[in-house]
């Protein structure tokens, strides 16, 4: 069995935080219509607009947000949530394009309630995943790079007995964990910080939940983690 632990040390930076998560199981991952995908994001984009009112990129409260709670650890110079990453090339009007269906369905929903989404194969992870300050060892290689470059001591990491698995919290992944066409079990998450937004959060998980069940088949486990339940089954 394997288990999701929020740590304590995460906790002690973000107490009112809440950690989403999307136990997926038996899925069919494999790309059948990118069409499909591909105008799922496209609409998410528009939608996406509307937390963009402010012609400032960095004052839209969306941004402000998560560039706070960032603000909070040691992380690498320059690294911003997902969020913000993806927000700005709507800003720029650039289109996200399509990789796999976890990744666009995810992508979709991040950009629709202005929330970091992430996924990662469960198969791959090497024990229990974590959310917690990383030691500054552990091993960490993203994509483009065949080069480990370990996150720095205190930052906010997910890991597991292997190595980091996302650094910066939710800013870029490893390569050894991330979905592929081949993910038949896959671990999905919503992250929050900002408690106006819990509604949109609720939605959010219900409505990833439900897209992967109409569009890869498997069965899935929703759960919410926060100060008071730190951990849940997973696998």
């Amino acid at each position: 069995m394997k288990k999701f632990i929020v740590e304590d040390d995460f906790w002690n930076l973000f107490p009112k935080a809440r950690i989403g998560v999307v136990a997926c199981h038996s899925i069919d991952n494999t790309i059948k219509d990118k069409g499909r995908y591909k105008d799922m994001i496209y609409n998410s984009e528009k939608e996406a607009l509307k937390y963009l009112k402010n012609e400032e990129f960095s004052n839209n409260e969306v941004i402000k947000v998560w560039r706070e709670a960032f603000q909070k650890f040691k992380t690498k110079k320059g690294a911003r949530s997902s969020i913000e990453a993806l927000l700005k090339r709507v800003h720029k009007g650039d289109h996200i394009g399509t990789i796999n269906p976890l990744v666009d369905i995810y992508n979709s929903i991040s950009l629709k309630y202005a929330l970091p989404c992430g996924g990662e194969d469960i198969d791959r992870f090497a024990g229990d995943i974590r959310l917690t300050k990383a030691v500054g060892d552990e091993s960490f290689v993203t994509l483009g790079t065949d080069k480990s470059e370990s996150p720095y001591e205190g930052e906010i990491v997910y890991k597991d007995k292997e190595g980091a698995i996302c650094r910066c919290w939710n800013w870029r992944e490893s390569v050894r964990t991330m979905l592929t066409e081949n993910t038949t079990n896959a671990f999905l998450c919503i992250e929050l910080v900002d408690e106006n937004k819990i509604v949109d959060f609720e939605n959010a998980l219900n409505e990833l939940a439900r897209l992967v069940e109409d569009n890869l088949g498997g069965t899935y486990k929703i759960s919410i983690l926060d100060v008071n339940n730190k951990e849940v089954s997973i696998k």
